[in-house]
């Protein structure tokens, strides 16, 4: 049974499936054209298991679809406007502070 999110449920999703670079760079890949599991795979540079454990989390966060090809899936965005996100989010200018970075930046390897 499919439902609608709310506003807050979707960014939420959103932010977990942007904060692996595997899957932002899956997310990519799909905005530029729908593609088969090995295709992706191949592209990207990582295993098949390792992409398909990434596709199960982006299919579970409403980002891809399945769509059946014969005996096979081809992924794609599971809207349009979600390449528009994606493009706008990239080419969005994020303020950091040089000099800084979060408290937990050695801990964590973030910032």
């Amino acid at each position: 049974m499919l439902t609608v999110a709310s506003d807050i449920e979707v960014l939420a999703r959103f932010g977990r499936a942007l904060a692996d670079p595997i899957r932002c760079r899956i997310l990519l890949a799909l905005r530029a054209a729908p593609a088969h599991p090995a295709d992706l795979a191949g592209a990207l540079g990582i295993s098949r298991t390792r992409l398909s454990n990434h596709l199960a989390c982006l299919r579970d966060c409403g980002l891809v679809v399945a769509v059946p090809v014969g005996r096979r899936s081809r992924y794609e965005l599971a809207d349009p406007r979600l390449g528009h996100a994606l493009d706008d989010l990239r080419t969005a200018v994020v303020a950091v502070e040089t000099d800084r970075s979060c408290p937990d930046a050695g801990e964590k390897g973030c910032c």
